[in-house]
């Protein structure tokens, strides 16, 4: 069983995300920490309050994020992606009730409480991996296991600009501190995460067999990012799940292959947010703490697989 801590911002494949956590056996979502990425971070929290009320875990913390990045940039957001409320066609209900939201300091309470027995998933936005940081110094997460990040793209183009993926051009400078004072840092890049493709069969079948209490979400927040892949990547066979395949990498050992190198991150110009290694055969030699793993070949059909019998949620959806 693992214990995670989540930091999302609660668009389609984020939520995705929490929802693969939440029915998972072997994790135990011990807080989500929801800002801003995708869509704004109120909208952020929403999504979030609503899915864990499905999921019957209304008893994890939500902790509010950051509204934008740590550079003070107004932050851009993507609804022609995700949809106007981050889940697809999907607006969750109003009269949630009163929704507890702590603030920042409980990421420091949740990593002390957990001591050498938690991992940290970051799949959106760096900005709040960075905050503790900046906060409480380079021990802030000196007891954390590993950290689980999607972000960077290696060997491949970008996926907002030619060189750089999402998470990495929001907010660089936090990027660039999270993969400076972070350890045992397992990096999912575009180069795998971009096969993560789920079929639009699949879905299809989840969404007359699931068992999950998500079941009746999953195929219209899917098929509203799949049409928006379209546009973006003609020919396309079906909508990437790159923040699923963090999660499932983190409980599956074998399902991705990792290379070390250090990781740094271009903080502007023309390659802002580009996630820069040397990929070389024989790399100049680096410190073994400042190493990152970049996650660099993926087993898809054992991913689809996981995330098929993950779905079915006829596991466990209480801690």
């Amino acid at each position: 069983m693992y214990n995670i801590l989540l930091f999302t911002d609660s668009g389609v494949d984020d939520s995705l995300a929490l929802m693969y956590a939440l029915l998972h056996p072997e994790l135990n979502v011990v807080g989500v920490v929801t800002g801003y990425g995708n869509i704004k971070k109120q909208q952020a929290i929403e999504n979030t309050a609503y899915l864990l009320k499905l999921g019957g875990r209304e008893d994890i913390p939500i902790i509010a994020g950051s509204s934008g990045p740590l550079s003070g940039e107004l932050a851009t957001f993507y609804p022609e992606i995700h949809g106007p409320e981050g889940l697809g066609p999907i607006r969750p209900p109003e009269g949630l009730g009163e929704v507890e939201v702590y603030d920042i300091n409980k990421i420091l309470e949740i990593v002390n409480q957990y001591p050498n027995n938690l991992v940290i998933v970051g799949v959106g936005r760096q900005t709040d991996l960075a905050i503790p940081f900046i906060l409480y110094g380079q021990e802030a997460f000196e007891t954390v296991d590993a950290v689980y990040i999607m972000g960077g793209a290696f060997l491949v183009p970008g996926n907002v600009t030619a060189d750089a993926e999402a998470n990495f051009y929001a907010d660089p400078i936090a990027a660039n501190q999270v993969l400076e004072k972070a350890r045992n840092v397992f990096l999912h890049p575009l180069n795998i995460t971009n096969k993560a493709i789920i079929p639009p069969a699949v879905i299809d079948y989840l969404a007359e067999n699931s068992q999950s209490p998500f079941k009746d979400l999953i195929k219209p927040v899917y098929d509203y990012y799949f049409e928006a892949y379209k546009k973006n990547v003609p020919g396309i066979q079906g909508a990437p799940l790159h923040d699923v395949i963090t999660l499932s990498a983190l409980v599956n050992k074998n399902l991705v292959k990792y290379l070390p190198r250090r990781v740094t991150v271009e903080l502007a110009g023309r390659a802002r947010g580009m996630s820069m290694a040397d990929l070389r055969p024989k790399p100049e030699p680096e410190p073994e703490e400042t190493l990152d793993w970049i996650g660099m070949e993926a087993d898809i059909p054992a991913f689809i697989e996981d995330f098929t019998l993950i779905f079915m949620g006829a596991g466990k959806t209480k801690g």
